[in-house]
C-alpha cells in the first residue's frame, strides 16, 4: 500500500514541521503560493498571525488550513519557524519561538545587523546558514535583495571595491497601505490633465496620501524609511549595511539614493559598480547569464530591458543596460529589476528554510 503524505494541518514524524507567521499579511499570502509551487519537503505547515485573524482558513498546497493565534504554544513542535510581520513582533517573537527550538528564519530588520545573526542569500551565501548562534537567519531588505544575486557573481568574478546605487522602489514594499494609496491615487487623477501644473496632484490628492510624505500618483518621492543622521534615510543605511555583510566586504563603499515610484510591485536598482580589476561586458554577459537566480535581458537596440511590468511575479533578478563605464575600466554600470515580495521578501526566505531543512534532514 503506498503511503499518503501527510495534508497541511498533519503531524509527520520524517518531514520538519514548518511555521508562517504572519500568514494573512502581503509577504506572507506571496509565502503561502510558494510553498504551494516548490517541492513539498515540509510535514506539518502552521499558519501562525494576530488573534483577530486566528480562525481564518487559507489555501496552502490545495489544503485548507485554519490560521492559529500567535503564542508560545503556537510553537511547540515547530522545527523552523518563518517570520514575514513588523520589526517590533519578531524582535519579541523570534526568540521565543527558538527557545521552543524551532530555527527562526526572519524577514524584519530586527536581528540583520546582529552579528550572532547570520544573513543569507541563498545563492551568494549559503554557508552562512549554518552558523546560527541564538537559533535566527535573518532575510536581507527587499531592495538589497533586488541586486545582491547579481552583484554577488561579478563579486566572485571581478572583486567588487564600490557600489553606487539608485533605487527605484515600488509602492508595496510599504505593505497593504501603500498599495491602497496608490490605488486610491490614481483613482482621483485618472481621466484628468493634473500633473501639468505646480500642486495640482497635491491638491486633488489632499490628505490620501498613506505611508508617503508626498502624493506617489503621477510622482515620484526620493525618499524610503525614516530619518536618520546626516539626511540619510533608514531603506538606504539597510542596503549599505546588508550588502557589506551578505558579500563579506566591512569596508565597501557603498552610497545609495531611494525613490519610491508608482508601481505595485517590483524594484529597480541603477547601479554603478566598480571593481578590483577590468572588466569586459563580454564577460559580465557570460557571468549573468549564467549565474543562479538571474536572468540576463539585454538588447537595448531592440527594446529588450527589464521593466516592472514584465518581472512582476517572476523569481530571478533581471538584469539588463549592462554597459561598461565610460570613464573607468574597471565599473559596470546595469539596471536591475526584482520582484520584491516574491525573491525581495517570501522566496528567499523561504530558500533559506529549505537549507535549513535539508541541514535537519
Amino acid at each position: 500500500m503506498t503511503p499518503v503524505p501527510p495534508a497541511p494541518g498533519a503531524a509527520s514524524h520524517d518531514r520538519p514541521t514548518l511555521a508562517v507567521v504572519g500568514a494573512t499579511g502581503a509577504v506572507g499570502t506571496v509565502m503561502l503560493s510558494i510553498l504551494s509551487q516548490h517541492a513539498d519537503i515540509w510535514g506539518e505547515i502552521r499558519l501562525i498571525a494576530s488573534p483577530r485573524s486566528a480562525g481564518r482558513k487559507l489555501l496552502v498546497r490545495g489544503v485548507e488550513v485554519e490560521v492559529v493565534a500567535l503564542t508560545e504554544e503556537a510553537f511547540e513542535g515547530v522545527d523552523v519557524a518563518m517570520f514575514d510581520v513588523p520589526d517590533d513582533i519578531s524582535a519579541r517573537w523570534a526568540p521565543i519561538a527558538a527557545a521552543k527550538g524551532a530555527v527562526v528564519v526572519d524577514n524584519s530588520a530586527a536581528f540583520r545587523m546582529d552579528p550572532d545573526v547570520p544573513l543569507v542569500v541563498p545563492e551568494v551565501n549559503p554557508h552562512a546558514a549554518r552558523v546560527r548562534p541564538r537559533g535566527i537567519v535573518a532575510n536581507p531588505n527587499c531592495t538589497t535583495l533586488s541586486m545582491i544575486v547579481a552583484m554577488g557573481a561579478l563579486h566572485a568574478e571581478f572583486g567588487l571595491r564600490e557600489l553606487v546605487v539608485s533605487s527605484y522602489q515600488a509602492v508595496s514594499g510599504a505593505g497593504l497601505a501603500g498599495i491602497d494609496a496608490l490605488r486610491a491615487q490614481l483613482n482621483l487623477v485618472a481621466g484628468t490633465d493634473l500633473g501639468t501644473k505646480p500642486g495640482d496632484v497635491r491638491r486633488a490628492v489632499g490628505d490620501n496620501t498613506g505611508p508617503f510624505s508626498e502624493p506617489i500618483a503621477l510622482n515620484v518621492v526620493p525618499w524610503a524609511g525614516s530619518a536618520q543622521e546626516d539626511g540619510w534615510s533608514s531603506e538606504e543605511l539597510k542596503v549599505r549595511a546588508e550588502s557589506r555583510k551578505i558579500l563579506g566586504l566591512p569596508d565597501l563603499r557603498v552610497s545609495v539614493t531611494c525613490v519610491r515610484v508608482p508601481v505595485v510591485t517590483t524594484h529597480s536598482l541603477t547601479v554603478h559598480a566598480r571593481f578590483e580589476n577590468e572588466v569586459t561586458v563580454g564577460r559580465a554577459h557570460e557571468i549573468l547569464s549564467t549565474a543562479p537566480g538571474v536572468v540576463l535581458f539585454d538588447n537595448p537596440a531592440a527594446g529588450e530591458f527589464p521593466t516592472p511590468a514584465d518581472v512582476v511575479g517572476t523569481d530571478p533578478t533581471w538584469v539588463g543596460r549592462v554597459r561598461r563605464s565610460l570613464d573607468d575600466p574597471t565599473a559596470l554600470e546595469l539596471f536591475v529589476c526584482g520582484d520584491n515580495l516574491r525573491k525581495g521578501a517570501a522566496l528567499n526566505t523561504a530558500q533559506i528554510a529549505e537549507l535549513i531543512a535539508a541541514e535537519l534532514s
